[in-house]
């Protein structure tokens, strides 16, 4: 068997699940991911931008992923659907890296995943555009997705609250965040509104590195 190729990407990443602020996985006294979401469901969009990045030899500089969760109750539970889209920049060999590294194939933190997924829906090549604005973080596809967080409002001079949530994707350290009116997501038969829900972004730095 081929020793699996080594990888390493460091960029943002920001979501707004459909939960109210703040979401029970974040401050359950169990372990995370076994609180009821507070709609009964999740449905979770996953929005990264890697500032830079290489899977063995492919370089995945300035690209966009985004990817969808739903899971219809309690998240520990499984039974989760997931679709990935990756960024129409991307060429051939890109795609392929992506497509592993954000399905977990290649290992990593979205691996943490895998093992709650029941139903995959497919990857997607689309036209990502991710934006920072100060403390803003936006995203765009046309005619599938709108979305923006802001952090939530705090009395702290830095304007965000940091947390240590434990989070796959960023496990030391996230801002607590809020959907913006108008978060809307809509493809492959589903038509999420998170608008003021609850929401989270960080900076990753990510490898399949043991």
């Amino acid at each position: 068997m081929a020793d699996p190729v080594s990888w390493h990407l460091s960029g943002d990443y920001f979501e707004n699940c459909s939960c109210s602020v703040v979401c029970p996985c974040l401050v359950s006294a169990a372990a995370p991911l076994t609180s009821r979401p507070t709609e009964g469901f999740c449905n979770v969009p996953l929005v990264f931008h890697i500032e830079s990045g290489r899977y063995g030899s492919v370089v995945l500089d300035g690209l966009n992923v985004f990817v969808i969760l739903q899971a219809p109750g309690v998240m520990a539970e499984g039974d989760w659907s997931a679709a990935t889209y990756i960024d129409e920049r991307a060429d051939d060999e890109q795609t392929e890296a992506l497509t592993a590294i954000f399905t977990g194939a290649a290992g990593g933190p979205m691996a943490a995943f895998t093992p709650l997924i029941s139903k995959n829906l497919g990857v997607s090549k689309v036209p990502i555009a991710f934006r920072i604005d100060g403390k803003t973080r936006s995203a765009e596809i046309p005619g599938i997705l709108h979305m923006s967080v802001d952090p939530l409002p705090t009395m702290h001079p830095s304007g965000e609250m940091w947390a240590n949530l434990g989070h796959p994707v960023s496990a030391d350290k996230m801002a607590m965040a809020v959907g913006a009116a108008g978060n809307i997501f809509s493809d492959r038969g589903m038509r999420w509104d998170n608008s003021g829900k609850n929401g989270l972004y960080a900076s990753i730095r990510w490898s399949n590195a043991s």
